[in-house]
């Protein structure tokens, strides 16, 4: 049968659920949001019997103490997110759904099916068990976006053990600074990956990861990149002692068809992903299983929705969203799986070739494969605008109904050119209203403002983290559309956008702060003694209790404090929502966030660099813009070949991702009394704000330093922006 647009929106189907079931009728989406904040027992409730989650003993309570950080959520409950998974094996499968559908630049194409699925993560989980593997051991991977990958994820946590993992695009030092602190027992692996029409081996990197990670005794290896039998058996040898994944994941008997994930405390260890903040270590980041499901279930179906394939309604699904398994939209893509929907993945640059870019690439993989929603970074999508690509030429994509974003903020021109494409796609173009034409610098006419039409394509743009792995603001298929914004705050978060006094605004842009607890906030980081790093990370700027209370007001200091997220927010009177890059000094590029201090430590280790300080300045939409500035040694000069020896301790350290578009020299870096970079008033500073309003010179140990940083300032003001 073809595949289908959903019909009803899922959105629609909660609600009528609730009045049916819970006797709760909502006259509009702000009532219904409102009701998800205050009345937190109820609204999680709703969402445990909406999806009929199951454990074998009963919960005692949904939150048992209203605190950040420390939230206790669903006291009594197991779980296991395997389990939910192959929930859906025997419903897919007699439907005639595979699970997961891959492919990569080389045209490898990989299909699972739901049992064959099943029996791989089963097969793979005993052999973890027999080397040793136990629930709370750590599990290291390194592998690109590929069938594989989630396979190995599902083993390791069906069996209770914490996944972790780093993208092959990544250098020794940074996947080093994120293993060293989980000291896992296994390292998963490949031997290489292509990328842009080369390929890259890795097994340099895992000999390395491998030798500074004393706590790995068992090494399963993915030949991803050799094809040829001698070529596969050298790559064994290099990797010795390690087990193939093939062979790892080939047992098919009795005791595989009898398998069972463990059930699991609800807040059991389920994997662990890293932030990064200005200084020290990436941020090892612990999330639950129990937590993880029950938000991604809420986000993925209600607010993304994306349904389960073999359900009337959604008969057909096919979820894509591009990612690399650095990005926490890896995790996104994988929670397919959660709610039945059959997983795309494209492993490989979206942009085709470096030599012959090529922003066809995704949409025709799109097109072959039937994909029904479609998810991108924001900057994917401005690259196809940029390079002029007509989706006509890009064969059938009749069967997309939606295209999300995230990573970024997604600009209005660059969502005006996706909505005309499909528009045009669906034989519904229309002229461009008086006194518009073609902007400067773009490759085609792009109508601004383009009002909303019925059966324009929906775009489900969303803004979460890596730090608690869901989204705070998203799409909601009933709401108007207004390019270049988000439709709405997310159910279940209690999003506010505060102004310097810790007071809620709207219609201004503020701090983005969420007052209450959701079920996936860390457990806790790695490492972190008494939680001094996870309340410096989001709960350290505003007193303890300000704000706490459930619809507005203060609690008492042991509620805790709010969630300080990071991010610039504006939200609307309608409810829609604007973020206007990070309100700290974290950098943002294609998605991907890096702590400067990651930065720092490569291209300080180059003896010519003495101090350096790099800050992001992606804004509203803007294309990410990185410059660096460097101190070299006296009598040593910024040319070519120093430029290039930065990049690549940059591209070796850390990936190339994080190349910054300019390098400076300058004189020095601007430092507080105490010595600290001042990475985020400068930002400020290049983003147009007044030096007095963004910096206080008396603060300063080297003031005198301003006037070149204010006249680059300057000057990037009077230049055209593109």
């Amino acid at each position: 049968m073809k595949p289908t647009a959903p019909h009803v929106p899922q959105i629609r189907l909660y609600q009528e659920w609730l009045a049916l079931h819970n006797g709760l009728r909502f006259d509009s989406y702000d009532a219904l949001w409102r009701w998800s904040t205050t009345e937190l027992d109820a609204f999680w409730q709703s969402i445990w019997d909406y999806f009929d989650l199951r454990s074998p003993t009963p919960h005692t309570a949904v939150l048992e103490r209203n605190v950040m950080p420390g939230a206790h959520w669903f006291p009594g409950a197991r779980f296991n997110y395997a389990q939910q998974v192959f929930r859906h094996v025997r419903p897919a499968h007699d439907a005639g759904f595979s699970a997961i559908v891959g492919r990569n630049e080389k045209g490898r194409h990989v299909e699972l099916s739901w049992p064959e699925l099943q029996r791989q993560v089963a097969s793979l989980a005993l052999h973890l068990q027999a080397q040793g593997v136990r629930p709370g051991d750590r599990v290291a991977a390194y592998l690109p976006n590929i069938p594989e990958t989630i396979v190995a994820f599902l083993a390791v946590v069906s069996i209770g053990g914490v996944w972790s993992v780093c993208a092959p695009d990544m250098g020794t030092h940074a996947v080093l600074d994120r293993f060293q602190q989980i000291e896992p027992v296994v390292l998963i692996a490949c031997d290489g990956v292509t990328y842009g029409g080369k390929d890259f081996d890795r097994l340099g990197v895992v000999a390395e990861l491998r030798a500074a990670l004393p706590t790995v005794r068992h090494v399963v290896l993915h030949i991803h990149l050799a094809d040829e039998p001698a070529a596969v058996e050298r790559a064994l040898q290099a990797a010795a002692p390690c087990t193939p994944f093939a062979r790892a994941t080939a047992r098919h008997d009795s005791i595989t068809d009898a398998f069972e994930p463990l059930w699991l405390p609800f807040d059991h260890p389920l994997w662990i992903v890293y932030s990064s903040g200005t200084t020290g270590l990436p941020k090892p980041i612990v999330h639950g299983h129990g937590g993880t499901v029950i938000v991604a279930l809420a986000l993925k179906t209600l607010h993304n929705d994306v349904g389960c394939s073999y359900a009337p309604n959604s008969w057909g699904e096919r979820y894509h969203w591009y990612s690399s398994t650095g990005w926490v939209m890896w995790n996104a893509q994988a929670s397919g799986l959660l709610n039945g929907s059959t997983c795309v993945l494209y492993d490989g640059n979206p942009g085709g070739p470096k030599d012959k870019p090529d922003w066809t690439t995704l949409w025709r993989f799109a097109s072959e494969l039937g994909v029904t929603f479609f998810g991108a970074g924001a900057a994917f999508f401005a690259n196809c605008l940029k390079a002029g690509v007509d989706l006509s030429a890009c064969g059938d994509l009749s069967a997309v109904r939606a295209l999300g974003t995230t990573g970024s903020p997604l600009s209005e021109e660059a969502q005006n050119w996706g909505t005309a494409q499909f528009r045009k796609l669906r034989g519904r173009s229309r002229p461009l209203p008086q006194g518009e034409g073609r902007g400067e610098g773009l490759p085609e006419p792009v109508p601004s403002p383009m009002e909303d039409q019925p059966g324009d394509i929906w775009w489900c743009n969303i803004s979460g983290g890596t730090d608690f792995a869901g989204a705070f603001i998203g799409g909601n298929r009933e709401l108007p559309q207004t390019p270049g914004r988000m439709q709405c705050r997310l159910l279940g978060c209690a999003v506010e956008s505060w102004d310097e006094q810790g007071q809620p605004v709207i219609d201004a842009v503020g701090e983005l702060v969420c007052a209450q607890p959701i079920p996936s906030m860390p457990l806790y980081f790695v490492g972190d003694k008494d939680n001094q790093r996870l309340l410096g990370s989001y709960f350290d700027t505003y007193p303890p209790g300000h704000g706490r209370k459930p619809g507005g007001g203060d609690l008492a200091a042991e509620a805790g404090a709010v969630w300080r997220h990071g991010d610039w927010l504006r939200i609307h009177p309608d409810g829609s929502c604007v973020i206007y890059g990070r309100s700290d000094a974290t950098i943002n590029r294609h998605g991907l966030r890096m702590g400067t201090s990651e930065l720092y430590s490569a291209v300080e280790a180059l003896p010519e660099v003495l101090d350096s300080m790099v800050v992001d300045l992606e804004y509203l939409g803007r294309e990410s813009y990185m410059p660096l500035f460097v101190v070299l040694r006296p009598g040593l000069t910024l040319d070519d070949a120093m430029r290039a020896k930065i990049n690549n301790a940059i591209r070796t350290a850390l990936s190339p991702r994080f190349l910054p578009n300019a390098i400076f020299q300058v004189a020095e870096i601007p430092r507080t009394l105490s010595g600290k970079k001042q990475e985020l008033p400068i930002k400020k500073l290049m983003l147009g704000q007044p030096l007095e309003k963004v910096i206080n010179r008396e603060a300063m140990a080297n003031p005198g330093c301003l006037d070149w940083y204010v006249d680059l300032a300057r000057q990037r003001a009077d230049a055209p922006q593109a």
